[in-house]
């Protein structure tokens, strides 16, 4: 008797794609020692005042025009090229006067919607292209219709995550079985941009040595590579919401030892998501905004942001090209060409 070939795997709750991936290798710089005692072993990573992106392109901005561009003094206004605005529809008529009395330029309009509607919204008559936002806490039959609706209609949406990632594997399976199901019949229609996932929610008590090997670490790490089996996936990289304010990076020569030091804390705890996120994603699909998502009670300062997520990366050890695709070349990508 001939033998039973075994049955597919189920589409249902969980499914998700396999495939061949070639994923980049980072340097151990990438990641910090987990204590002082060895530390020589590592290669000291490059001097992050060097590596700047050539442009820059903000993903995330939202609230007021004229703040963020007071926010973003310095070294990152000399490099801003364009910005993805999140905005209401009553919002939109005003845009326009607000990037320009302060030089911005408009890349794309991010307008919100409900996920739940179980449709593809109509799309309001623009100058600008629009993409769409909504926010996710849970999977249902209505999220998966309306998010798999809009995506086939060829359109762009932002996915702030507002589901409790940080508790461990049932959130992030519930987030995988909305994204695996809503994209299982596309090709290549629409894509999908997740925030307040890199870097994740996350507890500031918890000691970096114990977080190497703790569980939710360790979900992370597991479900960021399931993620980016997800064709047309990208990510936002924004300020994490972590219930503390963004550290500042004071004038040169100002910075003080206890900045200093919370600063170098943050890098190591961005680093430590960021790693495995660019491993898992490529250079490709990462994106940088500073506004980070609605649910973070701290605040944040644009330009603060900037120079903590830029020399994140640049301590990895990576190429000039890389940075410029996450902290611009990649947005323009998703959202389109800035206008001439």
């Amino acid at each position: 008797m001939a033998e039973m070939a075994p049955p597919p795997p189920s589409p249902g709750f969980g499914a998700r794609r396999k495939g061949i991936k070639t994923h980049p290798k980072l340097p151990l710089s990438a990641f910090s020692p987990p204590n002082s005692g060895v530390s020589e072993s590592f290669p000291l990573p490059p001097s992050p005042s060097t590596v700047h992106p050539d442009r820059v392109v903000d993903a995330s901005v939202r609230g007021s025009i004229s703040k963020w561009k007071e926010e973003t003094s310095g070294i990152l206004a000399e490099r801003v090229g364009a910005i993805v605005v999140q905005a209401s529809e009553v919002e939109l008529e005003g845009l326009e006067a607000q990037a320009s009395a302060v030089g911005a330029t408009i890349l794309s309009v991010s307008i919100p919607f409900n996920l739940e509607n179980g449709a593809a919204p109509a799309i309001p008559s623009t100058q600008y292209p629009v993409s769409l936002s909504t926010a996710y806490t849970d999977v249902s039959d209505g999220a998966i219709s309306g998010l798999a609706a809009t995506l086939k209609a060829g359109h762009i949406v932002d996915i702030d995550v507002q589901a409790a990632i940080q508790d461990g594997d049932t959130a992030w399976d519930h987030l995988e079985d909305l994204l695996t199901k809503a994209t299982v019949d596309l090709q290549g229609s629409g894509k999908i941009v997740l925030s307040n996932v890199l870097p994740p929610p996350h507890d500031l008590e918890l000691p970096i040595v114990k977080l190497l090997n703790h569980p939710t670490y360790q979900s992370y790490q597991s479900h960021i590579a399931a993620l980016s089996l997800i064709p047309n996936l990208y990510l936002k990289f924004l300020p994490p919401t972590w219930n503390a304010p963004t550290p500042p990076t004071p004038p040169a020569g100002q910075e003080t030892s206890t900045n200093s030091k919370e600063k170098k804390e943050w890098k190591r705890r961005i680093k430590m998501y960021l790693g495995p996120a660019v491993e898992a994603f490529g250079f490709q699909r990462i994106l940088f905004g500073s506004a980070p998502s609605v649910t973070s009670r701290a605040g944040s300062n644009a330009g603060d942001w900037y120079e903590i997520a830029r020399e994140s990366f640049a301590e990895l050890g990576v190429d000039q090209q890389d940075v410029d695709n996450v902290f611009g070349g990649n947005a323009e990508t998703v959202y389109g060409a800035p206008p001439s």
